[in-house]
């Protein structure tokens, strides 16, 4: 498998299992009733799992994006970090109009 593609799966796999912690969590201490609602109800094996599939897909992109726009700009291999080792001025002339 190409390493940019491993990069991009492996950050996927980690929003996909914080989206699974947050469910579990927020299952686990009922926020809203949210436990109680899915226990009591026929269908609250589809709702949990379509609660965990929509943020899923949704905590999966973001760490995507993070991984890809925090990429480091050099030769090594992406790392899904950048470290600034110190900040460099860029001058740009301006002229005046007339």
């Amino acid at each position: 498998m190409p390493f940019l593609v491993r990069f991009l799966v492996t950050h996927a796999v980690i929003g996909v299992s914080v989206a699974v912690m947050l469910v579990g969590a927020m299952v686990a201490f009922d926020v809203a009733g949210l436990g109680t609602l899915m226990t009591s109800s026929e269908d609250g094996p589809l709702a949990l799992a379509l609660l965990t599939f929509g943020l899923g897909i949704t905590f999966g992109s973001v760490q995507m994006g993070f991984a890809v726009m925090l990429m480091s700009d050099g030769e090594e291999p992406p790392r899904g970090r950048r470290v600034l080792t110190r900040l460099v001025p860029r001058y740009a002339k301006v002229s005046a109009r007339r």
